[in-house]
């Protein structure tokens, strides 16, 4: 019988038996396995679509504890055209304003805030468990709607045949052991991932010699909604460095630097946490209000991926696929751009609209993703926990100029916060005949506006666009079974024009169901766009 690792903090799909488990394995187009943010958008985005998918959980619902808390503008904007992202924001703490200190003295801060015309924050704070109700809710709705798709909780993953073509699973319930058959399986189940285990694949990268203590606090505080980040904090027993955020519900993420040789048990004893958290808030705030310990636990910086996330019917996706320290707040982000990027490929695959191979380019786009990450979470790790004296005497150094001197500001690297990737120079993009604004360069990610009643991102995503800013209004082109839909901006605004037409009077752009930019023209060119989408799907020459 399947084992309960974990209590869940809500029953989002409780184990019900179905029909399939007495009866010959039956064919499923996609089986996701995992339930978590990953596995949940890429369901919904999925069966959207039309294309069914079975989400298989080995629990029932969201785990314990806020692990991943900090949401940023792209994965609001995906789980906006998903039809999640209402009470996220709702919900979760927005915020814009960090702070660096450095012992007891600030060194500086930063807004994050971007300009306006963006329907979302830069970033919210927001438990996990929240995260994953909302997007299973929206779930619901579809499913009331007749989108095909289904959640089974308590069924997990026990044994894996890979073939070919598809994949052969068996399945662990309450009620034993029953078969399933896949023509692809996603492979969504966590940075322990048993399917990366039962595949004998390797999971190779870097583990940081240091661990850190997470402490989620319920208590009434005036500190501000901000991320506080402390380097050598002036508080006792928190090490080289310190963090404070605010959650939803009054908690607060403390995290605490503790060194690498350690006593695990002993550092998770609830006395010696509190007399870190009590030295914190009276350092701060010259008391100590009453709270309580609602989740703690103890994590190592890891920086790890797999050398190509996708091994023919079997993909991975999230921290199955690539891991990265929680500094920056790049793990469930990336994972749901990874979501992102896989949808529409595996359903125009699946539609035979576009050839088996276009899911090679999810993996090699998204191990770039995944690449940068690392890159940046890595630096990260070094910048706050120097193991050489050198690399210790240039850290010192840039924090001491950096409470005097702006130009050494950008040097102090408390964790370079989650940005939206670009795939420059990647084979399923297209011409920038426009040469207009950089940040909305074929293979960006396009930039939000203020548009009519609403936002520009409203109207963009979940199949290709033609998108265009001026001129005369564009037809409709179709290109290998792949359709566009039209938004045309006939009175671009000041917003638009420097994000979108630079010194250009008018522009057209193709946009991909993921909302990353294909090419983009001066003017409407029926074979051009043709051309462009034929790229785009992995048909080009």
């Amino acid at each position: 019988m399947v084992a309960v690792r974990y209590e869940t903090t809500f029953k989002l799909y409780p184990y019900e038996k179905v029909a399939a488990q007495d009866l010959p394995p039956a064919r499923h187009p996609v089986v996701i396995a995992g339930g978590g943010p990953v596995g949940l958008a890429l369901a919904l985005d999925l069966g959207q679509k039309g294309t069914p998918v079975l989400v298989l959980d080995d629990h029932d619902g969201a785990g314990q504890g806020s692990r991943a808390i900090c949401f940023a503008k792209r994965t609001l904007d995906v789980a906006n055209r998903l039809g999640a992202s209402g009470p996220m924001v709702e919900k979760g703490v927005v915020w814009n304003v960090g702070k660096v200190f450095h012992g007891d003295g600030k060194l500086f801060d930063f807004n994050l805030s971007p300009e306006d015309g963006h329907r979302n924050p830069a970033f919210i704070n927001l438990q996990q468990p929240y995260f994953e109700r909302y997007l299973v809710d929206a779930i619901r709705v579809a499913q009331a709607d007749g989108v095909p798709i289904e959640l089974r909780g308590r069924n997990q993953v026990s044994g894996l045949t890979v073939h070919d073509t598809y994949s052969t699973l068996d399945v662990d319930t309450p009620d034993g052991i029953y078969q399933i058959e896949a023509d692809y399986l996603i492979a969504c189940d966590g940075a322990r991932s048993p399917l990366r285990d039962m595949m004998g694949l390797s999971f190779d990268g870097r583990v940081f010699e240091d661990n850190f203590l997470i402490a989620d606090v319920k208590m009434k505080a005036d500190f501000p909604t901000e991320r506080w980040f402390w380097f050598e904090p002036p508080f006792e027993g928190a090490g080289q460095s310190a963090l404070l955020h605010k959650q939803p519900d009054d908690i607060w993420r403390i995290d605490f630097q503790l060194g690498w040789d350690i006593d695990r048990e002993k550092e998770l004893d609830p006395e010696r946490i509190r007399t870190r958290v009590d030295a914190m808030l009276s350092s701060q705030s010259g008391s100590i209000p009453d709270y309580e310990l609602e989740w703690t636990s103890i994590y190592t910086f890891q920086c790890r991926r797999m050398k190509t996330f996708r091994h023919g019917p079997v993909l991975f996706a999230g921290d199955s696929a690539h891991q990265v320290s929680p500094f920056g707040a790049r793990g469930a982000n990336s994972g749901v751009q990874d979501a992102d990027n896989l949808g529409w490929k595996l359903d125009l695959v699946l539609k035979g609209i576009a050839p088996e191979t276009l899911l090679d380019s999810y993996a090699t786009e998204r191990e770039h993703g995944a690449d940068e990450n690392i890159l940046n979470s890595s630096r990260a790790t070094d910048f706050m926990t120097p193991k050489t004296e050198v690399s210790r005497t240039f850290r010192d150094a840039v924090l001491t100029l950096a409470s005097k001197h702006p130009f050494a500001r950008p040097l102090v690297n408390s964790g370079r916060l989650s940005v939206p990737c670009s795939y420059d120079g990647f084979a399923l993009f297209g011409e920038d005949a426009l040469n207009g604004p950089p940040i909305s360069r074929p293979s960006a990610p396009c930039v939000d506006a203020s548009y009519q009643d609403g936002f520009l991102l409203d109207h963009l995503g979940g199949q290709f666009t033609i998108l265009a800013f001026g001129g005369p209004a564009p037809a409709s082109v179709s290109a290998e079974g792949v359709g566009t839909k039209i938004v045309h901006v006939t009175e671009p605004n000041e917003q638009m024009r420097a994000r979108y037409l630079g010194d250009a009077p008018q522009a057209i752009y193709l946009i991909r169901p993921d909302q990353h930019v294909v090419a983009r023209w001066p003017n409407y060119d029926a074979d051009a766009i043709k051309t462009a989408i034929k790229t785009a799907i992995g048909k080009g020459a």
